[in-house]
């Protein structure tokens, strides 16, 4: 019979994985669904654009020649063996680090998985305002950022002393 803390690890592995499917699900269909960079309206406020990211962040060395491909893949790999690890040495009684590094991994792990497959992370996410454009993005982003969010949280809430 697994330990408790080998059952946790397995369900932070399962919310990843739920996480990760859903990041690359929703890809697929925009993938599947959109025109490449023709902006769907859904409110006034949203779009869905495709868009084909080969850089980072906002679109971050795009267009560097494609070393930043591989160079980017192996970054996230190493984070998400360092995610991997730390998660998995967790204490018991933790609650929103584990939250927070599950979201940042899979985040991670959909962006990888996009790099590897097709050579650029698949966005759709248009946020706008009055003409200002969000650059676009997808569902590993937010819960990256999310993840980050949790985790600069969890290094401010001050911890009972027992």
């Amino acid at each position: 019979m697994p330990s408790m803390r080998a059952t946790r690890y397995l369900l932070w592995l399962g919310l990843a994985a739920v996480l990760l499917g859903l990041d690359l699900w929703t890809k697929e269909l925009a993938s599947q669904n959109l025109d490449l960079y023709r902006p769907q309206a859904v409110t006034g406020w949203l779009n869905l654009t495709l868009a084909h990211n080969e850089g980072a962040a906002f679109s971050f060395l795009a267009g560097a020649g494609g070393w930043q491909r591989w160079f980017f893949t192996a970054v996230a790999l190493l984070v998400s063996a360092v995610l991997l690890v730390w998660l998995k040495r967790l204490p018991q009684g933790a609650r929103l680090l584990p939250v927070a590094i599950t979201m940042v991994l899979a985040g991670a792990l959909g962006n990888v998985i996009d790099r590897i497959r097709h050579g650029y992370v698949v966005d759709f996410i248009d946020i706008h305002y009055q003409g200002w454009h969000w650059p676009a993005f997808n569902v590993a982003d937010s819960v990256i950022v999310i993840g980050v969010i949790l985790l600069l949280l969890e290094g401010f809430i001050p911890r009972r002393v027992q």
